[in-house]
């Protein structure tokens, strides 16, 4: 499916005068385990420092606040942190910001997104009732719209959809509100909603959050071509080495998602080269690696990336890297820490049941996963789910009523396609005796991505063996080569 490219250049500076006319006609290891149990008490030290948004330090000077509309989404860390300091100083002298208040939360909802301490996101959610108090919901577009995201990041997606089409009644062109409506919709596996919504957020906001969403839209509906080309074009109008290094970094996640390793370490590195801590690139670098059989790399790059910022993705990732190598007792830390993020993530607001789900499947409670997995399907219908609540069925045996759900993940977003789900599909084929079909996913999950997961992988290779007539080669994933 084809879809027209948006628009940039002329059109976006019209879209941008019209809405700044209407803004103003409205005015690894234990030790990580313990940092991140000390998050569970606000032991950071923004969290020790401004507590339950207390007073902020004293200023030496009063200082401008962080502009409104600023994209926080795509700040370096050091610079989030400096725009945070920033607001807390401007506050302390200004404390009836209402728009300061409401960007302070958004800044706080970022700042857990990227840096994994989900004890922000009460601090961003008084932020923006501070906000509202202060100017009420019919003209504070920017409080709405920070709430879209904040119940975004904490999983709840239908209230994010409520939220942001709230704001977009008092300002159309919110970008924030705009993109939280298309991730919403996408959340909640409104595929054909998400189009329209990110078609009408290029006529509105054109800009690189709007493209990089657009992108994804288009990999879901199957056209990974448009999605590249569109990310292309987005890279050629970053103006700054933040926009480059968050567009290169998506184009090199969508490489590595269709087995073009190298390719992807060729965007990974540009993304690097214009902002050499931007941690999500650093963490694709890795899987690029892990793919292309440099497992030292692979290992040096996600044990970096947790280091800094210890996520549930990357924990599982690096998990299953140590799991590859024989480090057994590193993995179950991995996994540990990754079992204290959700429990914490939890205590704050965040529904966890899609990522305890796939862990526990595999690495822990087969019963847990199921109730996780039921209960996230329960919450939101999508390919992720649907592929979830597959696996954490087979876990338990329920094969017959897991292929119908693998089905659904392999299935429902017409063109959409992912390795994981392929070899979940060809496991439970396997186990109920569909030799044939088994053989078929398995193969097309190798062919599609062959480093989606170096265990995995390798489970794939290990099942298509033992399906296979010595006659018919079996693919093999990348085996490691040593490090150049």
């Amino acid at each position: 499916m084809l879809v027209p490219i948006p628009r940039f250049a002329r059109r976006r500076e019209r879209v941008h005068d019209r809405w700044r006319e209407r803004r103003q006609d409205r005015a690894p290891g234990r030790w990580r385990i313990a940092v991140v149990a000390a998050a569970a008490f606000g032991l950071t030290a923004a969290s020790v420092a401004f507590g339950a948004l207390g007073d902020p330090p004293p200023p030496a000077r009063a200082a401008s606040p962080v502009a409104p509309d600023v994209p926080v989404e795509r700040l370096a860390a050091r610079d989030l942190a400096r725009g945070v300091d920033t607001l807390h100083r401007h506050l302390k002298a200004r404390p009836g910001d209402a728009t300061a208040w409401a960007t302070l939360g958004t800044a706080y909802v970022e700042q857990a997104r990227t840096s994994g301490d989900p004890t922000r996101y009460p601090q961003a959610d008084r932020a923006f009732a501070r906000s509202l108090k202060l100017r009420p919901a019919d003209g504070n577009d920017a409080a709405l719209a920070g709430q879209a995201a904040l119940a975004a990041a904490r999983h709840d997606f239908g209230g994010a959809l409520r939220q942001a089409d709230r704001a977009l009644r008092v300002n159309p062109y919110s970008e924030r509100a705009l993109c939280s409506r298309v991730d919403a919709l996408v959340e909640l596996g409104r595929y054909d909603e998400a189009l329209r919504a990110v078609e009408l957020a290029d006529r509105r906001r054109p800009g690189i959050p709007v493209f990089t969403r657009y992108a994804y839209v288009l990999e879901l509906h199957g056209d990974v071509k448009g999605a590249r080309r569109l990310l292309l074009r987005a890279l050629d109008s970053a103006f700054s080495p933040a926009d480059t290094a968050y567009v290169a970094t998506a184009l090199g996640q969508l490489a590595w998602s269709r087995g073009d390793s190298r390719q992807a370490l060729t965007h990974f590195a540009t993304a690097l080269r214009a902002d050499p801590d931007y941690v999500p690139a650093l963490e694709g670098r890795g899987h690029a690696h892990a793919a292309l059989g440099e497992s030292r790399r692979a290992v040096s790059d996600l044990e970096a990336a947790v280091r800094r910022y210890p996520l549930p993705g990357r924990l599982a990732a690096l998990a299953g890297l140590y799991e590859a190598d024989g480090r057994r007792a590193r993995a179950e830390e991995q996994y540990a820490l990754l079992r204290t993020w959700n429990r914490l993530a939890r205590a704050n607001g965040v529904a966890t049941d899609l990522e305890s789900a796939l862990v526990e499947a595999d690495h822990g409670d087969p019963a847990q996963a199921l109730t996780s997995a039921r209960a996230e399907w329960a919450r939101r219908r999508t390919v992720h789910t649907a592929d979830a609540l597959a696996w954490a069925l087979h876990a338990n045996g329920k094969d017959r009523e897991a292929l119908a759900y693998a089905r659904k993940a392999t299935a429902e977003s017409p063109g959409y396609r992912n390795a994981s789900f392929l070899f979940h599909r060809g496991m439970i084929e396997r186990a109920l005796g569909d030799d044939r079909a088994a053989r078929r996913d398995l193969r097309a999950a190798l062919a599609l991505n062959p480093g989606f997961s170096l265990p995995d992988a390798r489970k794939a290779v290990s099942a298509l063996a033992s399906l296979t007539s010595p006659s018919s080669p079996v693919p093999s994933p990348s085996s490691p080569k040593g490090d150049s």
